[in-house]
């Protein structure tokens, strides 16, 4: 492809983008070729000024494309710049498959709550009138109708990032949109990356514009934001705890009903041996975990939706007076106490709503929508029907109500269909924590941890030893310690609704930054579904003595594992931006960077995406030599669930051209799994630079055309154009007037070669090219070797004593425990060179 045809697709990259930004450009400037002289005039230094200098009479402010530098350059030339979404369902054939699916992956939690929601509602008062059953099956299906179906299938399902579902998709949504994020490595390089799908709130909008400046410049709204986000992972890992126990134990009660000797201890014992089986093979994955489990969960629910059809038809029709609501104002008023205690059993029937959300990446919104609504809702609401008809009848029989009113010549084949939905539902819950802890490791919330791919196919699908052994241990321990799922469900419904509420707030973020949704029916969202979780919230912490306390303190303890290392990697690569090499240290050292330069590419690992790191600075007085191809690799995520494998790398030259030193952004999603070996990803990194010097000469060659053209005599120092940004030296180097000057000398762009690098003056631009790419080659043929540097902080003396103890602690004990870079790297120990330092914060 000619670098015309290519200038013409990046400008019209440019024009597409819906995202707009005010600068300063020149009068008589356009647009295209501005932006043209900015990516040229940005591509050779790390070090250089964002901002135009705006202190010039002969400047306006205009509205334009985004900024683009070297980096945006190389983002803009990927395939598939436009998405148009993924793919939905063609044919009603698929929908039906994918529906069978979604039953094995996300609906076994909210599929079992029914074993167990009327016996937590009544646990604390017995029933003594029929109203009583009246106002609580009335209770659980608007419970239903608003939670599950209102809030989540038909609003929050549309929150998700990019086919992503779950509270770190809601949070990377709103950091991509505005810039959220603590961690200051945003690039506007990110936004080119495919999937990252960003459509800015239109300038029309003020309150949305308002919305995003404010966040943006508020530290404080950013840390509120992230401290949400981590409250309510810590939630959901709590309820990775109490839902296997809930759902095994519930299921397990079963034998008490159809075995007489049957006790309270011996259903523990069971429990915890079904438990320790669970656990045990979480580590053989979950390939085939759709279609595999997708029948069992549907016979699950054809068989709640047959014994309610069953018991409504045998114990009568009055059951079906309960879809009037004022069945549960009459229940408030007889019995004030008892129904607001009841709430918080009555949440339980909407458990398992947050795993549609989370769960949703393996399939589309509308299959979930499909199977919920025709499906999943119409066999849970005949089950509770079903319940409330038999206990219309038998109002002692408050306990084991499921169970109970099943008929007893399927009551052992519905025992053991229980039985194995709950195993599944836990299952799919603990799978789903993997997930989350993997996102949080990659947004720098998490410490790492080692992480087993254990399907080929499916990338998503994961193990993580520690996170599973610690999940079975918290489980036994809350099972042995409660042994009543009357404890266990309040400390479950804690958890469940603590989600929700954050969910709610995430969500309402979105509807003003980025849906643009009108202000009233958004405050009418809020105000309503967030009015009723509290008032579930309120009932749930009034037994909070009976035991929910402990998973509350759990969840604590997770919260501040995840802030903790959140903090110190914030405070780690704000240091490490502040102690950065200067390039004019580089620029002083020389070419040969004041050491011996031997044969070989030389990959440094570290996190910042500008600048030069202070540990090469410590390798270079370290070590006796350094590479002559030096390539300072930052594996950075960004806020998209994956990165195309086109989209991977972007480079940019550090320093003159005869430095042969590059910076490599190699970017992933928080979804993305890093499987390549060092050699496949050594390779694709190659591949990659070789584009980039290419396109590099390309641009060159344009803009000495550019000049040449606009001269009526061929001259060595043609004289440019009084707004042009560039000057060429005699000897052929080509200087940007907007890069600032270091120390009085002008850095040029392409400085003239020495060395092992001498440029014949009759040499052209594809020679040059071809000596470059040569000597890469050669370089890479001399070996690679991987630089890591351990950067370690320490809080300073005059710190508080709450900082002390939390960096030199409790930081430093997760780093020293947690999976090592080299480790993660997958990379032979012959091949790396590791060095030390330590920051002061």
């Amino acid at each position: 492809m000619s670098e015309g045809s290519t200038t013409t697709k990046s400008n019209g990259g440019l024009a597409k983008t819906e995202s707009m930004e005010m600068r300063w450009a020149l009068k008589d400037e356009e647009g295209s070729s501005d932006e043209l002289d900015e990516s040229i005039g940005r591509s050779s230094f790390e070090e250089e000024d964002d901002d135009d200098d705006d202190d010039s009479e002969h400047q306006r402010l205009v509205r334009t494309g985004p900024r683009v530098d070297s980096f945006d350059v190389e983002a803009l030339e990927v395939h598939g710049f436009e998405m148009n979404g993924y793919e939905e369902e063609s044919s009603c054939c698929r929908s039906i498959v994918l529906a069978l699916q979604t039953l094995g992956v996300v609906f076994g939690d909210v599929g079992t709550s029914p074993l167990y929601t009327f016996d937590i509602m009544f646990n604390k008062y017995p029933v003594t009138k029929k109203e009583d059953v009246l106002g609580a099956l009335s209770l659980v299906l608007y419970t239903l109708i608003l939670i599950p179906l209102l809030k989540y299938v038909l609003i929050v399902l549309w929150g998700n990032d990019d086919g992503e579902g779950g509270i770190f998709a809601l949070y990377s949504v709103i950091c991509r949109y505005a810039k959220a994020s603590l961690l200051p490595n945003q690039l506007p390089s990110d936004q080119r990356i495919s999937s990252f799908r960003l459509k800015v709130p239109s300038p029309e909008l003020e309150r949305s514009l308002k919305i995003k400046e404010t966040l943006e410049t508020s530290s404080i709204l950013k840390k509120l934001l992230l401290i949400l986000v981590l409250l309510g992972i810590s939630m959901i890992i709590v309820d990775g705890v109490a839902t296997p126990a809930m759902s095994v134990m519930s299921a397990v009660n079963g034998f008490k009903v159809g075995l007489s000797s049957v006790n309270e201890g011996e259903v523990v014992m069971i429990t915890v041996a079904f438990l320790v089986v669970l656990f045990s093979i979480q580590r053989f994955g979950t390939s085939k975990v759709g279609l595999a489990l997708g029948p069992a969960l549907f016979i699950w629910f054809c068989c709640l939706a047959g014994i309610g059809i069953y018991n409504l038809i045998t114990y009568g029709y009055e059951a079906l007076r309960a879809f009037n609501p004022v069945y549960i104002y009459r229940f408030f008023k007889s019995n004030p106490s008892q129904a607001w205690l009841s709430l918080g059993g009555c949440l339980l029937c909407a458990t398992g709503s947050e795993a549609m959300f989370a769960d949703l990446c393996y399939f589309s919104v509308k299959s979930v929508q499909f199977t919920f609504i025709l499906l999943v809702l119409p066999c849970l609401i005949l089950g509770y029907l079903g319940q409330a008809a038999f206990l219309l009848e038998n109002l002692t029989a408050y306990e084991q109500v499921f169970f109970l009113s099943i008929p007893s010549r399927v009551f052992w084949p519905v025992l053991c269909v229980a039985t194995i939905a709950s195993l599944i539902a836990s299952r799919a819950m603990t799978t789903a924590i993997f997930s989350i802890i993997k996102q949080a490791t990659a947004l720098q919330c998490f410490p790492r941890l080692k992480i087993i791919h254990t399907s080929r196919k499916f990338m998503g699908q994961i193990y993580i030893p520690v996170v599973n052994w610690l999940l079975l241990v918290s489980c036994l321990a809350f099972v042995l310690t409660f042994g009543s799922i009357n404890e266990i469900g309040n400390a479950y419904g804690i958890a469940e609704v603590g989600v929700m509420i954050m969910t709610t707030i995430l969500v309402t973020v979105i509807m003003l930054l980025i849906w643009q949704i009108n202000i009233v029916l958004v405050l009418s969202f809020f105000t309503l579904v967030l009015g009723i979780e509290l008032l579930f919230f309120s009932s749930l912490l009034a037994n909070v003595v009976d035991g929910s306390w402990v998973l509350l303190v759990f969840a604590f303890i997770v919260f501040l594992v995840m802030y903790i290392w959140n903090y110190g990697s914030k405070l780690k690569y704000e240091t490490e931006v502040k102690q950065k090499l200067s390039m004019d240290f580089l620029l002083k050292l020389g070419c040969n960077l004041g050491t011996v330069r031997a044969p070989g590419i030389g990959l440094l690992y570290n996190e910042l995406v500008r600048g030069v790191p202070a540990i090469f600075g410590h390798f270079l007085t370290t070590l006796p030599a350094v590479h002559s191809m030096v390539i300072f690799v930052c594996i950075k995520y960004v806020p998209v669930p994956v990165v195309p494998q086109s989209e991977r790398f972007l480079f940019r030259r550090v320093g003159p051209k005869n430095y042969h030193m590059f910076r490599c952004i190699a970017r992933y999603g928080y979804k993305d799994v890093r499987k390549e070996n060092h050699q496949a990803f050594e390779q694709l990194l190659i591949d990659s630079l070789e584009k980039f010097i290419r396109r590099e000469a390309q641009e060159l060659l344009l803009e000495s055309d550019h000049y040449d053209s606009d001269t009526d005599s061929d001259v060595i120092n043609p004289s440019p154009p009084s707004c042009s940004r560039y000057l060429v030296d005699p000897n052929g180097g080509l200087y940007s007037l907007s890069i600032p000057l270091i120390q009085g000398e002008k850095p040029p762009l392409f400085e003239p070669s020495t060395s092992f690098d001498e440029v014949r003056e009759d040499e052209d631009v594809d020679s040059l090219v071809e000596r470059e790419l040569s000597f890469v080659h050669k370089a890479k043929e001399s070996g690679v070797v991987y630089l890591l540097g351990h950067g370690d902080i320490r809080a300073r003396k005059d710190s508080w004593f709450v900082k002390k103890l939390v960096i030199n602690y409790f930081y430093a004990f997760f780093r020293k425990n947690c999976r090592r870079g080299i480790e993660t790297l997958n990379v032979p120990h012959t091949k790396v060179m590791q060095v030390a330092m330590t920051y002061m914060v």
